[in-house]
């Protein structure tokens, strides 16, 4: 809620490119985390870890310094499509 003109600015460019990545089928879910000191969270199916380093690397908000990122790789134990 305190974003200057130009983090917004970045941050709109960083919603775009993750839209644009979830289009492609590489950004299974993603979205803001609700709680004190947000941020937001992807779920990406990829290859191996520097398929989803090298799109995070590309994102516009990490490559200005904006955001940072952390990858935790995951083993499905279960998944299900929306039931809305």
């Amino acid at each position: 809620m305190d974003m200057t003109a130009e983090e917004r600015s970045l941050m709109m460019e960083h919603v775009k490119y993750t839209h644009e990545s979830f289009s492609e089928g590489k950004v299974l879910i993603f979205g803001p985390v609700m709680c004190a000191a947000p941020f937001g969270m992807a779920v990406f199916e990829a290859a191996d870890e520097s398929e989803v380093k090298a799109t995070l690397e590309n994102d516009p908000s990490v490559r200005a310094g904006l955001n940072k990122f952390e990858i935790a790789p995951m083993r499905i134990g279960a998944a299900q499509g929306s039931r809305g």
